[in-house]
């Protein structure tokens, strides 16, 4: 039986993440799947390590694995850490605000498993997906992002940027050791990346929810460092 691993970054996540892993426990449960979970935390000041010390008492060592960081040290070196620690077959990268629902990850798996796609990614841009919670600037600033890279990039996914995924373990191994972006940039360079290697991507519509519990880590410095890494990644 295949195993799955989340990864799950989290700075200042107290509040989310003991309900985002009771949802991805009981989701797996009931779908009689092997799991665990790797929360990789950048030196929370809020207490986020301790509620995952707690977790890991609830649901076992073995099922939740904490692999702290020392500071806020970018997304894409978040899941390069986690990654080391993951022991399933396939990776689940998605974040802990719960703008990322467990419901979808029974689709996630069937579409991997009816197309054997390398990757699945949730798309907020293709069929039944969406965003709700964001004001329509900053709607029109994601679904602009993601035009702009689709266009530059001729990537072929509806959804570059977004960070809910499913990679086959030896798929995502591959792509770590080829990426050089960190930040939001990463995503984009991970499907990049993964076309350059001809591998097979899959799409399941999702429902973006803005966050339940604390404040989007989205800046201006990460827009600037987005459009600047649409033209690097042009030259990949």
């Amino acid at each position: 039986m295949s195993k799955y691993s989340v990864l799950l970054p989290t700075y200042n996540e107290k509040r989310n993440l003991p309900i985002i892993t009771y949802l991805i426990a009981r989701t797996f449960e009931q779908a009689n799947l092997s799991w665990e979970i790797v929360v990789i935390d950048d030196a929370s000041p809020d207490g986020t390590q301790e509620v995952a010390k707690e977790l890991q008492r609830i649901y076992g060592e073995e099922r939740i694995l904490l692999k702290p960081r020392a500071g806020k040290l970018g997304l894409g070196t978040a899941y390069i850490h986690g990654l080391k620690s993951a022991t399933g077959d396939f990776v689940i990268i998605m974040d802990a605000d719960f703008s990322h629902h467990p419901k979808y990850l029974p689709e996630f798996i069937k579409l991997q498993k009816e197309g054997n796609y390398d990757i699945v990614l949730g798309t907020r841009y293709a069929k039944d997906g969406g965003v709700y919670g964001w004001n329509l600037k900053r709607k029109l600033i994601s679904r602009g992002a993601n035009l702009l890279a689709s266009t530059v990039l001729g990537t072929g996914v509806s959804d570059v940027t977004g960070s809910f995924r499913l990679y086959k373990k030896h798929v995502l191994e591959t792509l770590m050791k080829e990426i050089t972006s960190k930040g939001y940039v990463f995503q984009m360079e991970m499907i990049a990346r993964a076309r350059q290697h001809n591998y097979s991507i899959g799409e399941v519509p999702i429902a973006f929810v803005d966050r339940l519990y604390g404040e989007s880590k989205l800046g201006m410095d990460d827009i600037i460092g987005y459009l600047k890494g649409v033209l690097s990644l042009v030259f990949i």
